[in-house]
């Protein structure tokens, strides 16, 4: 099963569910904020672009949720106890 590539919207979600700004996201992507905010806004990208977005999204605790009749979202990994 291929994953889905997120949205706009839940990219805008897990930026803000970490409390990163464009600047943020765009550092740890290793890409310009003009990428992110033109992502944001609903313009079209690569799929690889949104790939690496929301890989780096992942790694930094993000899951994204599935469409399921409430429509797409997210939620922060739970973190393990240490």
């Amino acid at each position: 099963m291929v994953a889905k590539i997120i949205t706009p919207l839940q990219c805008k979600l897990g930026r803000t569910a970490l409390g990163w700004g464009v600047r943020d996201l765009a550092n740890a992507a290793e890409m310009s904020t003009q990428t992110i905010s033109r992502f944001e806004r609903g313009e079209e990208l690569k799929p690889r672009t949104i790939k690496t977005i929301q890989g780096v999204l992942e790694a930094a605790g993000i899951q994204f949720i599935p469409e399921n009749g409430g429509g797409a979202g997210v939620r922060l990994k739970e973190r393990a106890e240490g």
